[in-house]
């Protein structure tokens, strides 16, 4: 076991007694989160589901109460190794020149060229401890077309974004219709008109959809740079949603999508001009999918989209949990001696124990104050704020709601009209308020100010 395996089983059995080894718990307090942990399944280093022994939780405990972090570290056994090095050398390389190769294709070279091989068992235990039994044979899947109808409802969604008209004053800039179509039902299930085709509207319109109609099982999408980016990647893989690229020259497999926004040109923008506000083009939208689209028979379904989606009765809703999750961002940093991590500009402190590891900062983008420290996919705690300059993620601009509509109230008018009207019309003379009694025309009335 080398070094960095050592700290790799270090840190796991660090993770699991870290809070049960905290000497303010009482004796019947640990034992509750010894037994809890005992009857739970954890993911190992080596990615494996093992479950730990209360004796050895117990154990590994003490350990750590008398001598901290490096009394969990296994230590480093001293075996004369049985492979020769030069033979684990000869086969490593060879892994790593492709890839693709098993253990048994390797060996197999290995013994063609005349030279000392291990045993298949044994290469395969050394290629896995030095990382190198994963398959990557680099070839590129091949296209996705799709089917010509999804079997079920929310069994394949389709995003994809349209250009619409341009919006009251935002200078040269158009709406863009970011939306997602259920293939089997035909139903709109989430969709946002926004300033631009970026993350943030692409998030907006997919967790409205998650929200109100459920998770799809795949989702459909081309290259564009928000359906490419780490943070759509993120969200599908923490919902289980398989995410689909499109290619280029494949047109068809968002046919669709493509079909709808027809519908939506031919129906609904012909009848919107440019210079129509944010909050008006949403709204006018909503009235027209729910009333018009969503209740109009499909040509091909010979249903209507809704009564095609409900057919299967209300579908399972993600939980706020799930979907906070979802949609958290989430960056990769190494961990400095001094137990620090920096974040656009803000400084943070981490647990000691994550010195020179690298980890994932799991955040808000509209919140970087709160950051959640991740080694393995296991949690490590919040890192401590230590310098906070930046606020929000740079990429992070919410959509500002547009200027409210003037009401056509000049509110000091009213109020001079009203005093005028107690006044009986009389306006007031200022010049004779700064005069002494009777220095003014001696006949009570005041005089107009020229």
């Amino acid at each position: 076991m080398n070094e960095d395996r050592r700290r790799e089983v270090g840190l796991f059995r660090y993770a699991l007694v870290r809070c049960a080894a905290d000497p303010g718990l009482a004796k019947a307090e640990r034992g509750r989160l010894v037994r809890a942990l005992a009857e739970q399944e954890h993911v190992a280093p080596d990615g494996r589901l093992v479950r730990v022994t209360r004796t050895t939780l117990d154990r590994w405990v003490r350990d750590y109460r008398r001598g901290g972090f490096e009394a969990l570290v296994p230590r480093l056994r001293v075996v004369a190794p049985r492979t020769p090095p030069e033979t684990l050398e000869l086969a490593f390389a060879l892994k790593r020149e492709r890839p693709e190769r098993t253990a048994a294709q390797v060996r197999e070279i290995m013994l063609a060229v005349g030279g000392p091989a291990a045993g298949l068992r044994t290469l395969q235990t050394h290629l896995a401890r030095e990382g190198l039994n994963v398959r990557a044979d680099g070839r590129s899947p091949g296209k996705v077309y799709g089917r010509f109808e999804a079997s079920v409802r929310n069994e394949l969604w389709t995003g994809d974004g349209l250009h619409g008209p341009k919006l009251a004053g935002v200078a040269a800039r158009r709406a863009v219709l970011l939306a997602f179509i259920d293939d089997h039902s035909r139903l709109l299930v989430g969709w946002r008109w926004g300033t631009g085709e970026d993350v943030f509207r692409l998030e907006a319109a997919l967790r409205s959809g998650l929200m109100a109609r459920g998770v799809p099982g795949a989702i459909l999408v081309d290259r564009g740079s928000a359906f490419v980016s780490s943070q759509l990647l993120r969200a599908c893989a923490v919902l289980g949603v398989k995410l689909i690229h499109a290619s280029p020259r494949a047109a068809a497999t968002k046919g669709k999508i493509e079909r709808f926004f027809r519908t939506v040109r031919d129906q609904f923008l012909v009848e919107i001009d440019d210079g129509v506000d944010l909050a008006e083009l949403n709204r006018l939208f909503t009235a027209w999918l729910e009333v018009v689209y969503h209740r109009r028979v499909h040509s091909e379904t010979e249903l209507t989209p809704l009564e095609r989606f409900d057919a299967a009765g209300a579908p399972v809703l993600p939980t706020p949990a799930l979907l906070r999750e979802a949609f958290l961002w989430s960056q990769e940093r190494t961990v400095t001696k001094t137990a620090t991590v920096s974040l656009h500009g803000n400084q943070y402190e981490a647990d000691a124990a994550l010195v020179g590891r690298k980890v994932e900062l799991v955040f808000d983008p509209f919140d970087l104050t709160r950051i959640e420290v991740r080694y393995q996919h296991r949690p490590f705690g919040t890192a401590v704020p230590l310098v906070i300059g930046r606020h929000t993620h740079p990429q992070a601009q919410r959509e500002l709601p547009p200027p409210p509509a003037p009401t056509g109230i000049d509110y000091l008018k009213l109020l001079a009209e009203r005093r005028d009207a107690e006044l009986g019309g009389h306006r007031i003379d200022y010049a004779s308020l700064t005069q002494p009694d009777g220095a003014g025309d001696g006949d009570g009335e005041d005089r107009d100010i020229d």
